[in-house]
């Protein structure tokens, strides 16, 4: 993976984000309040399932 790879991917995240907040500002306006509300071991083991599952992803999409 490249850096312009990288960066293309994180584009499109911020992409997709942005849309969200566009077309349903309340909804997020909501999702970032049970955010804020849920204990931090669980955001952390969120995270880390987040995370494991999006490398495991792009490996499969390259063609680990």
């Amino acid at each position: 993976m490249t850096v312009a790879e990288l960066l293309q991917g994180a584009a499109v995240v911020f992409a997709l984000e942005g849309l969200v907040y566009a077309a349903a500002p309340g909804f997020m306006r909501g999702v970032l309040a049970r955010l804020a509300a849920t204990p931090e071991a669980q955001l952390r083991v969120g995270g880390l399932i987040a995370a494991v599952s999006g490398v495991a992803l792009a490996w499969a999409i390259r063609g680990g």
